[in-house]
């Protein structure tokens, strides 16, 4: 596969990284298993002060560190320096809090003593995403390597100069080779490093078409995977919502990291009698957005990631339009270089038109109304690929017999996602979700239950 550093601003490309070698691979991996058996004898004081160090770095070159997402993917240069901020915070956290979430845990046999203990797996392989260079690596590296585990990472081929970085970072800090790898390696060298005997976990983030094939890799070699796959939901505004503070939601929820995003608001559902008025402010708020140079601050509306992006974007909403969906503002990408596309919203009331049931990362919209209060909740809130909708209402105590609980801001589509405590790993398909606080740290740690007793207890 390609590495290589694009600007979407322009499409002009930065620069081009070649894949490693197979005798390269070879020496990363016995590097890192050399690495394992020094780190995982480490004591928990030892690692915080790498992890901890780490934190500082990118706070201090928060800008050094974030250009190159910007430069890569297109992100506003203002939400490049929150995700670097957000990933400090978040090796921040788990070096503050893994000694206590590892802690042994004391049982009360009926004699003698127990205690469940935690070891770490070994050597961990993560493929992860472009859309937060930055943030997707933190959130596997930084409990993992508190854990005792050491990481290898495959990023995406578009964020190549991201992932140098965020390896470089963690010499900087004071991790010895081989605690953190990342691997420019192919397609086939991702079987041959799942395959590794010296790989004991993998995990992924990414597409439901990926996760099925790395799942299934990781699943003929009985090694555990986690997989964190797409998005789709809902924002569902209800009749006694503020309906400009829902509209400024929405447009959060949407326009966050220019809509590509696995948690924004993808599906707009809203009750029949606000339908109107909220489109026609939803859509005044889009219009005020001006494309421009994601570096500059003033700029409120940046390309998207790749060519590719866009031209895949486009092609699902005029699917959705051919098969019945009402367009009512944008259609076509901006008349200028770069991948940028215009904001567009379109409209139906059917939830089966695409691209709804699927993950359509971009700043395409889809409206549609929810007739009554009442109306099952099964079409809007059960899909998949449903892992953090956000429903608006007036009045967050009251529940009417078969919708979900509440909450007046949503459940994930506000700024309050942007907080390390609340980082979430999503297993998606298989409806398991486990929040990657005290849970996530233990998704590669191995259990093991100690029993001291006397020999002349009981059987």
């Amino acid at each position: 596969m390609t590495y290589q550093s694009v600007n979407p601003y322009d499409g002009k490309i930065v620069e081009t990284f070649a894949e490693i070698s197979d005798e390269q691979l070879e020496t990363s991996l016995q590097i890192a298993a050399a690495c394992f058996e020094t780190w995982r004898h480490t004591t928990f004081a030892e690692r915080t002060a790498v992890v901890a160090r780490a934190a500082g770095i990118l706070r201090a070159r928060s800008e050094e560190f974030a250009r190159p997402v910007t430069l890569e993917m297109g992100k506003l240069i203002a939400q490049a320096r929150g995700e670097v901020a957000l990933s400090a915070d978040i090796l921040d956290y788990y070096a503050n809090n893994a000694e206590t979430f590892l802690a042994p845990r004391r049982l009360e046999p009926d004699s003698g003593e127990a205690v469940v203990e935690s070891s770490p797996f070994g050597v961990l392989f993560a493929v992860r995403p472009w859309n937060f260079p930055y943030y997707q690596l933190a959130r596997f590296a930084a409990p993992n390597l508190m854990a005792g585990n050491v990481v290898m990472v495959k990023h995406a081929g578009c964020v190549p100069q991201c992932a140098i970085a965020f390896e470089k970072l963690w010499l900087d800090a004071g991790a010895p080779a081989g605690a953190y790898t990342n691997l420019l390696v192919s397609y086939d060298q991702v079987n041959r490093v799942i395959d590794d005997p010296r790989i004991k976990g993998v995990a992924l983030t990414g597409s439901v078409e990926a996760g099925k094939v790395v799942a299934a890799r990781a699943g003929q070699n009985l090694k555990k995977s986690t997989m964190e796959l797409g998005g789709s939901d809902a924002f569902i505004v209800l009749e006694d919502a503020d309906l400009d503070e829902s509209v400024r939601w929405a447009v959060w929820g949407k326009m966050n990291n220019t809509g590509q995003c696995c948690v924004a608001a993808k599906r707009l559902i809203v009750v029949e009698g606000l339908a109107d008025r909220f489109l026609d402010k939803f859509q005044t708020a889009l219009e005020a957005l001006e494309a421009g140079n994601p570096m500059d601050d003033a700029t409120t509306l940046g390309p998207l990631s790749t060519e590719a992006a866009l031209v895949k974007l486009l092609e699902q909403v005029n699917r959705a339009v051919a098969q019945g969906a009402t367009l009512v503002m944008g259609g076509k990408r901006i008349d200028r270089p770069g991948a940028f596309m215009q904001r567009r919203s379109w409209r139906t009331s059917s939830p089966a038109i695409p691209p709804t049931g699927r993950n359509s990362s971009g700043r395409s919209r889809s409206s549609s109304e929810l007739r009554t209060r009442t109306r099952r909740w099964r079409s809007p809130m059960t899909r998949n690929l449903d892992w953090g909708p956000g429903i608006h209402q007036g009045c967050c105590a009251r529940q009417t017999r078969g919708e979900p609980r509440r909450h007046r801001h949503g459940v994930q589509q506000s700024p309050d996602l942007d907080d390390s405590r609340l980082a979430v790993r999503r297993h998606q398909e298989l409806r398991l979700r486990t929040r990657a606080l005290q849970h996530g740290i233990q998704e590669f740690v191995n259990k093991k239950l100690v029993r001291v007793a006397s020999i002349d207890g009981p059987a």
